[in-house]
């Protein structure tokens, strides 16, 4: 394969072409999918010099530096256009809590792409004005179909359950964990109104609603919520495994089994304890999420969000280190064909970038939000 001047002549290529099958043929041979939203003018901008680590002299990660040399990247496209292959779009810039973020949602080496990812900034604005983001990682098992229908609807039924609290007179204050659980339980039964052959699709969920004083995080599966303040590395999720301690009392507790069949199993089937849909595994698989509500601080760096393809081949301090290098110009991007993007999203496709050269062997999405502030 060639390196990242071979995909910007196949770039220069797309745009020569005047016909317009063959450059949709074209372009869906480079199939990815991105998006970055960057909103600075929210805050003082910083020196882009020291954002974007412009310098190309500075110091590498080595293990980076040798593996994202050749990325061999097969991704599925999603969203705005069904004829493009690479969908290169920024979300609309909106005055928001977060500076930039950027996600990338690649098919890696499985056969059918089953992940989804949503990132809406200012969903919602609350009695006193203050703007939320929603960020959401969807793995999907069985088909995309859940994965897709929690795209589409969860943060919009999250809404909604908000406006119901507050048309009951429910005050300004967010119950965070009520109204999550309400908002994935009410997910779950829309899923579940599919057909027979439906019932045995499901999908994990990690989402994010990032306002200006709180971080609030819900996890129903093994995707994986991380946060990385000051230097420390902060899980804002447990995997839901069948045979975490806790879960595994629960489900023995409602009838069900854990079996190892090529790793702990729900039944011998499914390798995460909750989910939202799979029918057929109710009452031993839930859709309840674990929440957790953070105050945000002046610290606060970066958020990741991904699904097991990343996490099954990298440790939680990995991750945050290959942001954080790479926020610092100290890990070359190797895709080069995505010229436009922000420093969160060039992030999040050195993790994927990684994740695939570590061997996974799953879909990968991963959403990164920076959370900086200027000093």
């Amino acid at each position: 394969m060639g390196s990242g001047s071979g995909e910007l002549g196949r770039l220069s290529l797309i745009k020569k072409t005047k016909n317009s099958r063959r450059r949709r043929l074209l372009l869906r041979r480079m199939k990815c999918t991105f998006q970055d939203n960057d909103d600075r003018s929210f805050f003082n901008k910083r020196d882009s010099d020291k954002r974007d680590g412009g310098d190309d002299h500075h110091e590498e990660e080595e293990e980076a530096e040798e593996i994202l040399t050749e990325p061999s990247m097969s991704s599925s496209s999603s969203s705005s256009s069904s004829e493009n292959g690479v969908i290169l779009s920024g979300l609309e810039r909106k005055r928001a809590t977060c500076v930039s973020h950027g996600s990338v949602s690649v098919i890696g080496r499985r056969r059918e792409m089953e992940d989804a990812v949503r990132a809406e900034s200012g969903f919602m604005v609350d009695r006193d004005g203050e703007k939320f983001d929603f960020f959401g990682v969807y793995d999907g098992h069985g088909g995309s179909r859940v994965a897709e229908a929690c795209k589409e609807r969860l943060h919009r039924v999250l809404v909604d359950l908000i406006a119901e609290d507050h048309e009951k007179g429910g005050g300004g204050n967010i119950v965070w964990e009520r109204v999550m659980e309400e908002c994935f339980e009410r997910m779950d039964e829309e899923v579940n109104r599919g057909t027979v052959g439906e019932e045995m699709v499901g999908s994990t969920a990690v989402v994010a609603v990032v306002g200006k004083e709180e971080l609030v995080v819900a996890n129903c599966g093994d995707s994986r919520a991380v946060l990385y303040r000051d230097g420390v590395v902060v899980p804002l999720s447990i995997d839901h495994k069948p045979d975490r301690p806790d879960e595994l009392i629960r489900v023995e507790a409602a009838g069900g089994r854990i079996i190892n069949w090529n790793g702990h199993r729900i039944l011998g089937v499914l390798a995460s304890s909750r989910s939202i849909g799979d029918q057929y595994l109710k009452p031993f698989v839930i859709a309840k999420p674990e929440v957790t509500v953070s105050e945000r601080t002046d610290n606060d760096e970066f958020l990741i969000l991904a699904s097991d393809g990343l996490w099954d081949v990298m440790s939680n301090e990995v991750a945050c280190q290959v942001v954080r290098r790479s926020f610092n110009g100290r890990i070359k991007w190797a895709s080069q064909h995505v010229v436009n993007g922000n420093r969160a999203t060039r992030a999040a496709n050195v993790l994927s970038e990684l994740a695939i050269a570590r061997g996974s062997s799953d879909n990968i999405s991963v959403i990164v939000v920076d959370l900086s502030k200027p000093g």
